[in-house]
């Protein structure tokens, strides 16, 4: 097999039901530590849904397939990425990076002539945010 194909054909070949599943399994343990107010289990869980490979998968994943803002550029100009660039993505993920600037836009607000600004980050960014969102979410989701 072909060294330069592997990463490419490991992207297509993941078994998404199970990435996604045990992204889910985290997730109900958060939220049941919650339930119990476990604070010291609840951070010890969100650390290890953070330093997962399916949870690092699931947010690339996200950000750069399922997203409908997934074609828009951040300030490095990227925007889409091939599926070789989706499986480094999710390798560097394994530490949250330093974040780069944002790509400032002005958008006309409905019925008026003033604009606003928004803000949009870079591919990398917003994989990172998607990952600590899935491990937030659980805890402020428990009603409490």
């Amino acid at each position: 097999m072909d060294t330069a194909q592997l990463p490419m054909d490991e992207w297509k070949t993941i078994r998404w039901p199970q990435v996604e599943r045990a992204v889910f399994k985290l997730q109900k343990r958060i939220y049941q530590a919650t339930l119990k107010g476990d604070k010291r289990n609840v951070q010890r869980l969100q650390r290890l849904l953070i330093a997962s490979w399916p949870a690092r998968l699931l947010a690339v994943r996200r950000v750069a397939q399922d997203n409908a803002g997934k074609k828009t550029p951040g300030v490095d100009k990227v925007a889409s990425i091939t599926p070789e660039d989706k499986i480094q993505l999710a390798k560097q993920l394994k530490e949250i990076p330093v974040p780069q600037a944002v790509r400032r836009i002005y958008i006309p607000k409905l019925g008026k002539t003033e604009r606003r600004a928004l803000g949009i980050p870079v591919l990398q960014d917003r994989a990172a945010q998607a990952m600590v969102k899935q491990a937030l979410e659980p805890e402020w989701e428990a009603p409490v």
